[in-house]
């Protein structure tokens, strides 16, 4: 039990709070309006100008309620909390507005988007502003416990919100570390394929350089080339994250082994379209399009509705070069489905080779996916 009461004390704000936007003003209107209409209509609330204001408090409480979620529940529940013991102390009839039930967007925020210790404080505030207020209007247990179980059940859907948040930016992280470590692997072979070839040249130079000093310096110059696109690889490797592990130096698949996907005795058939520029290509450059290409015809083959025919297309764009993997399966109607972690993995690819990765249904109907790759990757 104390084990989870530090766990909840630590815990920080969460880092994907949207900032204020349309919807957030178009609420504040909303409730404006509404505190302004209801002081006006309701002749039985007493002290109208004092409880109007106070409700209108709540309108900067609105805003802050994701970025500053503490300060919002304090205001918020302050202002229901002086009306609450003007009610106890005063009893000249009803005090409240009906749309000060607003404040019950704030405790959810505050949940939602505070952290540990803003939680712990706002709701030992809210518990005591409700305790006062049912004294206040003496309410009975019945309406005590209905209120406490609305108000429970309201931190409980802002806690299972937080926490499923919580848990796909866990796995998006995941799968980001899982493209870098097989994105390292792959540079590491590559470098390791390199280092190999100037050990080679460097022998070779060795046994000619006393016989026949002149192809001595063509050696050289071999190795000074490899040597230079180890570096580059090298300066990538900075960049990813890799483990420490055992690797089999064998080479990596590329763009020229693209066309051993095509097939035309199986639905639906892969057609492979290549570019005959496609030369000079990064060492990780070319094994990256390669499993792009691989995974967007996994997931054309596995998903794509009725799908007859998949078309993969690499060409060169100026110092890009431009992955295209398209099918004519059926796309269901309504809003794009969120991208899988699949697709996540495969943007993070290609993002750090300094490139991009947009996927979605097709103007000619179908799904497509569109990687776009420097032709050296990340600049050294």
């Amino acid at each position: 039990m104390v084990t989870v009461r530090r766990s909840v004390w630590h815990e920080p704000r969460p880092a994907d709070a949207p900032p204020v936007g349309r919807l957030d003003w178009l609420l504040v209107g909303v409730f404006a309006a509404a505190v302004v209409v209801e002081g006006i209509v309701r002749p039985d609330v007493a002290w109208r100008p004092l409880v109007t204001v106070l409700a209108l408090a709540l309108v900067p409480a609105l805003l802050w309620r994701r970025g500053r979620p503490l300060m919002a529940a304090l205001l918020g529940w302050g202002a229901a909390g002086l009306l609450s013991a003007l009610d106890a102390t005063a009893s000249t009839g009803e005090l409240g507005l009906y749309s000060m039930m607003a404040v019950l967007i704030l405790l959810y925020s505050l949940v939602r988007w505070g952290s540990g210790r803003e939680i712990v404080w706002g709701t030992a505030f809210v518990t005591a502003v409700v305790a006062v207020g049912m004294y206040s209007t003496s309410a009975g247990w019945t309406d005590a416990f209905g209120g406490s179980v609305l108000l429970l059940l309201l931190v409980a859907l802002a806690a299972v919100f937080r926490y499923r948040a919580d848990l796909w930016h866990r796995q998006q992280r995941e799968v980001r570390n899982q493209e870098r470590v097989a994105l390292a692997r792959e540079l590491h072979d590559t470098v390791a394929h390199h280092v190999s070839a100037i050990a080679v040249q460097a022998q070779a130079g060795g046994v000619v350089a006393g016989s026949q000093p002149e192809k001595a310096a063509a050696v050289l110059a071999a190795i000074e080339l490899e040597a230079s696109r180890t570096l580059a690889e090298m300066r990538s490797m900075v960049r990813v994250l890799r483990e420490e592990e055992a690797v089999a130096y064998s080479p990596q698949l590329g763009v020229a082994d693209l066309p051993g996907l095509a097939r035309d005795d199986a639905m639906p058939t892969v057609e492979v379209s290549l570019d005959g520029s496609l030369t000079r290509l990064a060492r990780a450059v070319d094994a990256a399009l390669y499993r792009l290409a691989q995974e967007s015809l996994t997931n054309a083959v596995r998903h794509a509705q009725g799908a007859t025919h998949v078309g993969i297309d690499v060409r060169r764009d100026g110092d890009a070069v431009r992955l295209r993997v398209s099918d004519d399966g059926q796309i269901q109607p309504g809003p794009a489905p969120q991208p899988g972690f699949g697709l996540l993995g495969m943007a993070e690819r290609a993002q750090l080779l300094g490139g991009s990765l947009s996927a979605g249904p097709g103007p000619e109907g179908g799904w497509v996916v569109e990687a776009v790759l420097p032709l050296q990757g990340l600049a050294p």
